[in-house]
């Protein structure tokens, strides 16, 4: 019976005898035509992404982080944190195609508890005295300046043996990893990770000491696509990029675009971005989002220092990377 009717099911699409009875066939076998029109075509000429730039000013978010404060108790929160969501990403969590960041702050006498995921993970360290990370058993401290990674799988929880609040920037590559499928996600047993040793330098800190002593190091490029910039080495994260730049008054750099979604915390200084059509006054603190091949350049109006992520790397890795300036 099944095999008679299958015999008949092909002689009718073997007879089909229009376009239009050939597309309905194809829709119920969940098929598409490759050659039809479509008002967003599958290939285009160049990169279309339809995340825009963005700005979070940081004497903005500070309020709404110290109104958390009052409002979430971290014991109830997995972590008290303001995500930045691009205004055109459909599912309000995603800050560019590939990375996720956020805000977050940790009272005086916090913890927070151990978790580990597959996404990889860091912090800017905006303001903070007296905060700490625990990463797979590792005390080490976040003063302001630093910057602290938490590669994937590898358990992390925060506290805070300060004062005064602590503040900071988060960057993960969570719209990544989902669009890969390969979200995993794990409480810690004991809840709060045991420490097994303390250590004020680390493989997963960069001390703002040492970020502005090999700034001063490195150079401005020669072609002014930037300014004095240093990589931060972060071999277990592969799929993101990590860098310092600084940028003295009054330079400007080369306007430029390539295929790397790029996120920018200003850490120091203050000055202005021009992104397409936008332009963005920013101080320390902000946060910039330069999506992929959207033309953008840096001017310093004062001293300034910028951390960057992008998801430059994978770009690279995939033999998608491109760039150009004018």
């Amino acid at each position: 019976m099944n095999e008679t009717v299958s015999l008949e099911r092909i002689r009718a699409i073997q007879g089909v005898e229009t376009l239009e009875g050939l597309y309905d066939e194809a829709r119920r076998q969940d098929m598409t035509p490759g050659w039809i029109k479509r008002d967003k075509p599958i290939l285009t000429a160049e990169p279309t992404g339809s995340y825009v730039p963005a700005h979070w000013q940081y004497e903005h978010v500070k309020p709404a982080l110290d109104a958390a404060s009052r409002l979430v108790d971290v014991h109830l929160a997995e972590r008290r944190n303001l995500i930045l969501c691009n205004p055109a990403a459909k599912n309000r969590v995603a800050t560019t195609e590939t990375l996720v960041c956020a805000y977050q702050t940790i009272l005086p006498g916090e913890s927070a508890r151990s978790h580990r995921h597959s996404p990889h993970a860091l912090r800017v360290i905006i303001d903070a005295k007296g905060a700490y990370s625990i990463v797979n058993g590792e005390k080490t401290p976040m003063e302001t300046g630093d910057v602290v990674l938490t590669p994937g799988w590898f358990w992390h929880g925060h506290g805070h043996d300060g004062q005064d609040p602590a503040y900071w920037f988060d960057g993960l590559d969570v719209p990544l990893t989902q669009l890969l499928g390969s979200i995993f996600y794990e409480e810690h047993p004991q809840e709060f990770e045991p420490i097994v040793s303390v250590g004020a330098d680390s493989p997963f800190r960069f001390k703002r000491d040492s970020i502005a002593r090999n700034l001063d190091q490195a150079k401005p490029h020669p072609e002014g696509h930037h300014g004095a910039r240093i990589a931060l080495a972060a071999p277990d994260m592969p799929t993101m990029g990590l860098s310092m730049e600084r940028l003295s008054a009054g330079t400007k750099t080369r306007r430029q675009r390539s295929t790397a979604n790029e996120v920018l915390c200003v850490t120091e200084g203050s000055g202005e971005t021009s992104v397409g059509g936008d332009r963005y006054k920013w101080r320390r603190g902000d946060t910039i989002v330069i999506p992929a091949w959207i033309k953008h350049e840096h001017k310093a109006d004062t001293d300034a220092v910028l951390f960057r992520l992008s998801d430059e790397p994978l770009m690279r890795f995939a033999r998608y990377y491109r760039f150009e300036a004018d």
